[in-house]
């Protein structure tokens, strides 16, 4: 944490360079002591400190300044830094001004020049109200922050890309700028024509509207290879393609892993797994994806997130990768686990809504935003059984609407269990939503049930979970895939009565986990016929590994 400031101001500059001195002999150990020659100069100083999320313990000004008095730098001052400690140097002629000044700008002492010696007229002085502000201050939050206003679809989209790649971040509404004063602070402190929402970083910098890649890229996320050759290349890091980097990293593989967005897949969003093997309290997808990622990394593994592949070819016993931003990966082999997004809600208002209450997955940054408001959820499986538990810690009441005739037909039964004994979850089965409703945000629901009879909601939010369609219309041509986009393997591949299956050019069958391109391997929920569950994934994560050495001893 950087040291809290005190600020120097005054425009002879003999006068300040011995104010400074005297500073720093007694509290450069403690404090950083900062000055400027203008009440304008210190203005800009502030608002840099307050964009970097810096404290100013005190100010000690000079009253006689061209431009701008000491007395009105510190109600300007106090606007940005409320709490620091307020100290007006004074000629004998000013002390009017210095007394009007204790209710002008709450002054807490002002001084006479000269204060020789500083060990008698300066330091007890300051000593007794740095004293004071340390026991009331509280230190600032430093890391990166994120202001906007919470309806802005780019304002959750920023959230919701920071929370999936485990940036620590504090959110700020703009529209609580009157009731909040660090909100207030914050704004008033960005550059003029800055455009929210703004993403400030802890160096200051702030970043008007900005694309997820621009954050990533000031936050430090790697989306550059650092090489162009890797034995096994990785597109998808949920459950699956983690446990295949980590296996393939540990066993000696050079191994790349790309993701799009960042590691967990959906997985990753999930609020509590509790019936994975080894965590008998569960944890949350959260938790899984940055263990795993730490584990691959130990092991040598480099992760490209965010960061795309858009295209797959190949050319002789190589594997090539097309990225996003145009970069070519050659590999030996590589593993598809791209996984699943969430189907899209099909009905008016939805669309127009999205990222403004309307929302797919989990979206655990937007829980504490649903504090004491009516959350709604679709869907009957465990993805939103999981999600209607955590929201009832925030929300006044969650409704879970589930089309089949009960959520037992697709949840789990501890989860099943564990809805029934929260008090503010409501489940309707036979319902679903008809339309979303709201000028600017999402404010009504029209629910429709199976008797045919329907109502409208208020809601302030609603979280869909309807299925799932895997995330490989990139492959279509490259790779066999099913009516629904989901990649055939080994048993499963296409064939025309022969012996082998259809296209394959070589002698020996496809291998359990093996596409219809040879080194080119699927698993997780990308792959036909897979079960949905995280074990399951990271099963076939870590045999495919496997598989994989079986196929380089080939090649090589």
């Amino acid at each position: 944490m950087a040291k809290p400031a005190i600020l120097a101001v005054d425009d002879d500059v003999d006068v300040l360079k011995s104010v400074e001195r005297d500073l720093r002999t007694r509290y450069a150990k403690e404090y950083r002591v900062l000055r400027a020659d203008s009440g304008e100069q210190a203005l800009e100083t502030l608002k840099q400190l307050k964009l970097r999320g810096d404290s100013v313990a005190l100010f000690l000004v000079d009253q006689r300044m061209p431009g701008m008095s000491g007395v009105d730098f510190l109600a300007g001052a106090m606007k940005l830094e409320p709490e620091a400690r307020r100290v007006l140097l004074t000629a004998y002629s000013d002390t009017d001004a210095a007394i009007r000044a204790i209710n002008q700008v709450r002054l807490d002492h002002y001084l006479m020049k000269p204060w020789d010696p500083p060990e008698q007229h300066l330091y007890p002085v300051l000593d007794d109200l740095l004293n004071d502000w340390q026991a009331s201050h509280r230190p600032p939050f430093e890391g990166l922050r994120v202001i906007g206003f919470r309806w802005e679809p780019r304002a959750h989209e920023l959230k919701d890309f920071l929370g999936r790649n485990q940036i620590p971040f504090q959110w700020l509404e703009a529209e609580a700028r009157e009731r909040d004063p660090e909100t207030r602070r914050l704004l008033e402190s960005l550059p003029a024509g800055t455009t929210l929402p703004a993403v400030v970083f802890p160096d200051g910098q702030a970043l008007s509207n900005p694309a997820p890649q621009e954050v990533a890229k000031k936050a430090g996320l790697k989306t550059t290879a650092e090489t162009s050759f890797y034995d096994f290349a990785i597109v998808g890091a949920g459950p699956a393609g983690l446990a295949a980097a980590v296996y393939g990293a540990s066993e000696g593989l050079e191994t790349l892993l790309v993701d799009r967005e960042g590691p967990g897949g959906q997985a990753g969003q999930s609020s509590r797994i509790e019936n994975y093997l080894g965590f008998p309290s569960g944890l949350s997808g959260a938790d899984l994806a940055r263990r795993a990622v730490a584990q691959a990394s130990r092991f040598g593994a480099e992760i490209l997130a965010p960061q795309e592949a858009v295209k797959l070819r190949t050319d002789g016993p190589y594997r090539i990768l097309t990225l996003r931003d145009g970069a070519e990966i050659t590999s030996h082999a590589v593993l598809i686990a791209t996984g699943l997004t969430w189907r899209r809600l099909n009905v008016p208002g939805v669309d127009r809504l999205t990222g403004a209450g309307v929302y797919y997955g989990a979206a655990m940054t937007e829980a504490l935003s649903c504090s004491d408001q009516d959350v709604y959820v679709v869907g009957g499986a465990n993805s939103a059984g999981q999600s209607a538990v955590f929201f009832a810690r925030y929300a006044r009441k969650v409704v879970i609407l589930c089309r089949s005739e009960s959520i037992r037909e697709g949840m789990s039964q501890y989860l099943v269990e564990q809805i029934e004994q929260i008090p503010n979850i409501e489940v309707w089965n036979r319902a679903g939503v008809e339309e979303a409703m709201g000028e600017t945000h999402l404010e009504k629901l029209r629910i429709r049930h199976g008797d045919g009879s329907g109502c409208e909601v208020a809601a302030s939010a609603l979280f869909v979970f309807i299925g799932a369609v895997p995330c490989t219309e990139w492959l279509r041509g490259v790779l066999p895939l099913d009516n629904h986009g989901f990649v055939l393997a080994g048993p499963d591949l296409p064939r025309d009565g022969g012996a082998r299956p259809k296209g394959w050019p070589l002698d020996r069958e496809p291998y359990l986990l093996e596409t219809g391109l040879p080194g080119v391997f699927v698993a997780g929920d990308t792959r036909f016929g897979s079960i949905k569950r995280v074990a399951s994934s990271v099963g076939e994560g870590s045999i495919c590994v496997q598989m994989v050495h079986q196929y380089l001893s080939n090649v090589r």
